[in-house]
C-alpha cells in the first residue's frame, strides 16, 4: 500500500476539555515520510512538535507532548482520526495548548479528512510487522497491552470498573477499515466521583455533557448536582435514578469501552508506524498506553540490529 495524505487543507474550531481555551486546528498535506507533527503557531518561533510516544511527558486523563518546554495536549482523538483512516502524513497546526474536545469523539476529524479526500503518494508504506509478543503489564493496577503476531491489525479492548453502572465491557476493531462507522463517534467519559477532583486540579475546564457521558453510579443529592453543574458552567439535570448523565444518548451499549479502543489507536499512533499485528488490552489508559508504545519503539529500533545479528 502506498503512504497517504490529505488532498488538502481543513480547519476546525473548539475548546480544550481541560483548559477550556478556544481554538483553531488546521490539518495540512504533508510529504512522504513525514508522519505526523504538530506546530504551536500561537508562539513566536511557531516550533513543530513530532508526534512520538518519545516525547509524552503526561498522560493524566489525556496525552500531552513536549519537546523543548513547548507544549500541546489532548491529541489522542485525532491522531486516532488520522490512524484510523490510514492517512500516514499530515501537519497539524493548533493556535493554542490543547486540542479542541468537539463532541468528545474523533467523528467531525473523520467527517473533514473524507470531505477533503485522501491523496495517494509516491512511496509505500513499509508496516511494522511484529514477529514475536510484546508486552506491557503494570503490576499496580493490573493493566496490560499485548501485542501479538499477525498478518493484518486489529484491536480487542476490555474495560473494568469498580461500578454497578460500568463494569466490564468489551469492544474490538478488525480492521482499520471499520474505525468510521464503529469507533470514530465514539464519546469520552467520566465518572460523577471524579468530577469534583478534576476540577480541583484545574481540569475539565472545558468539559460539558455534550462533549462527555457522565458515569451517574452512586446517589447524590440533587443539590450537589445543581452545585456541580453551576461550577462547570453546565446546564442543571433532574437525575433520580443511576446511569448516564448525557445530552445524546448511548450511541452503542458498550460505547465506553469503544472510546477506551478509539483512544489506544491514538495513543499507539505515536509508533510513528502502522503495525502489522493484533493489540488485546485490558483495562487501558493514557500511561500504560505511551508505556506500551514506547516498548514497541524499542523493538522497531532492535529489530534491524536483530537481523543484522542473524545474518552474520
Amino acid at each position: 500500500m502506498k503512504q497517504r495524505t490529505i488532498k488538502e487543507a481543513f480547519s476546525i474550531q473548539g475548546k480544550g476539555l481541560h483548559t477550556g481555551l478556544k481554538s483553531t486546528i488546521t490539518f495540512r498535506p504533508a510529504p512522504v515520510d513525514f508522519g505526523y507533527k504538530i506546530k504551536r503557531t500561537d508562539l513566536e518561533e511557531k516550533p513543530v512538535i513530532t508526534a512520538s510516544a518519545e516525547n509524552v511527558i503526561h498522560s493524566q486523563r489525556c496525552t500531552l507532548l513536549s519537546v523543548d518546554g513547548v507544549q500541546v495536549a489532548t491529541i489522542e482523538h485525532a491522531l486516532a482520526a488520522l490512524y484510523g483512516c490510514e492517512i500516514d502524513n499530515c501537519l497539524i497546526e493548533i493556535d493554542s495548548p490543547e486540542f479542541p474536545i468537539l463532541d468528545g469523539s474523533a467523528a467531525e476529524y473523520v467527517k473533514n479528512i473524507h470531505r477533503v479526500g485522501i491523496e495517494e503518494q509516491s512511496k509505500e508504506r513499509i508496516y511494522y510487522e511484529v514477529d514475536h509478543e510484546i508486552e506491557y503489564f503494570d503490576a499496580e493496577t493490573g493493566s496490560f497491552l499485548r501485542l501479538l503476531p499477525s498478518d493484518s491489525f486489529s484491536v480487542h479492548v476490555q474495560i473494568g470498573f469498580d461500578s454497578d453502572v460500568l463494569p466490564v465491557q468489551n469492544a474490538s476493531l478488525e480492521n482499520l477499515s471499520d474505525f468510521e462507522k464503529e469507533l470514530s463517534m465514539c464519546r469520552t467519559f467520566v465518572f460523577i466521583k471524579e468530577i469534583e477532583s478534576l476540577l480541583k486540579t484545574g481540569l475539565i475546564k472545558g468539559g460539558d455533557l455534550d462533549n462527555a457521558i457522565v458515569i451517574y453510579d452512586q446517589l447524590i443529592p440533587q443539590q450537589e448536582l445543581d452545585r456541580l453543574a453551576d461550577v462547570m458552567g453546565i446546564e442543571r439535570k433532574q437525575v433520580d435514578k443511576l446511569g448516564y448523565i448525557m445530552n445524546k444518548p448511548l450511541l452503542f451499549p458498550n460505547e465506553p469501552a469503544r472510546h477506551k479502543l478509539l483512544d489506544v489507536l491514538g495513543d499507539i499512533s505515536l509508533v510513528g508506524k502502522f503495525m502489522k499485528g493484533t493489540i488485546i488490552a485490558n483495562r487501558p489508559g493514557h500511561r500504560v498506553n505511551n508505556l506500551f508504545a514506547r516498548n514497541i519503539i524499542e523493538h522497531m529500533q532492535m529489530k534491524p540490529v536483530l537481523e543484522m545479528v542473524e545474518v552474520v
